[in-house]
């Protein structure tokens, strides 16, 4: 009987040769790197008479996060104090993960501390405030356009290169108008939906653009548009290297990876304590949080 011509063939793939070298020049795609961690700086001399307005103010905010339950937030004016307690606090909340921008008549730029929760609202006009909270408040109040209404009749009309978006758009916007009642959040991800050009574009033109930017650091980067239908949200994720990896959009009150969550305020807390208890001292007189 004849043999196998499979018996004296080596199988495919084994033996000498059929591994790569090291010199082969494999490519990996790079590892997500930048996170950015907690590093405590603690100010190395402070005149505690003359900065006590400064220290005053981050124990309210100590306060605050300390008592903070959900649904509550609470705002303190840094304006009136002068430049040196002002560099004191910019020195002991330092910046954390997560900027906003706030566009229209009265603009503003928020910059989360390093302390989740706090955030440095700025604006036009002399405003300086720290807001204690998962997001501002200021901000979530004018990130949409209240007249923005969308003609759902005329997407009907067909044009060059359009394809997905008339049903999707009808989607988006009767999961924004379906929030309000049943309050349950609706992710759309055009990463894994077929679309053209044209799609996106008119997506992007008939959502409207709105006037709040969120910018989160991590691994990676987040980017966070509000579209000018209420309630819409554009969420860009892109890797180390500036890749858009996920493209998305959310149907939600706000976004869950730009707001700070509980358990983070309540950290928050327990840190800022022990900045302020290094600045002022651990004298058993003090009126700072112990």
């Amino acid at each position: 009987m004849a043999s196998s011509p499979f018996a004296t063939q080596p199988p495919i793939g084994f033996g000498p040769g059929s591994q790569p070298q090291e010199d082969d020049g494999l490519a990996y795609m790079p590892l997500p790197s930048g996170m950015r961690v907690f590093e405590p700086h603690v100010p190395d001399a402070v005149d505690t008479r003359r900065l006590a307005p400064a220290l005053n103010l981050l124990t309210q905010v100590w306060e605050a996060l300390q008592n903070w339950r959900a649904g509550a937030h609470a705002s303190f004016a840094v304006s009136p104090l002068d430049a040196a307690n002002r560099a004191l606090i910019d020195e002991c909340l330092g910046e954390g993960e997560v900027a906003v921008k706030v566009s229209g008549d009265a603009p503003l730029e928020i910059q989360e501390a390093t302390f989740a929760g706090v955030w440095r609202v700025r604006g036009a006009g002399g405003v300086d405030r720290i807001e204690v909270g998962p997001f501002p408040r200021g901000a979530l109040v004018r990130a949409f356009r209240p007249s923005w209404t969308v003609d759902l009749p005329a997407l009907a009309v067909p044009a060059p290169g359009i394809f997905n978006a008339p049903p999707l758009i009808t989607e988006i916007v009767h999961k924004a108008q379906a929030l309000s009642g049943d309050g349950i959040s609706h992710v759309i991800n055009f990463s894994l939906l077929p679309h053209t050009p044209e799609d996106l574009a008119l997506i992007e033109t008939v959502l409207g653009e709105g006037n709040l930017t969120i910018l989160s650091r991590g691994y990676g980067n987040c980017r966070i548009d509000a579209c000018a239908l209420k309630d819409v949200w554009r969420v860009r994720y892109y890797n180390s290297n500036d890749m858009l990896i996920l493209d998305t959009i959310e149907i939600t009150r706000l976004p869950e990876v730009a707001a700070a969550a509980p358990e983070d305020l309540a950290d928050s807390a327990q840190r800022l304590a022990e900045v302020l208890e290094t600045v002022m001292g651990a004298q058993e007189d003090s009126h700072g949080p112990v």
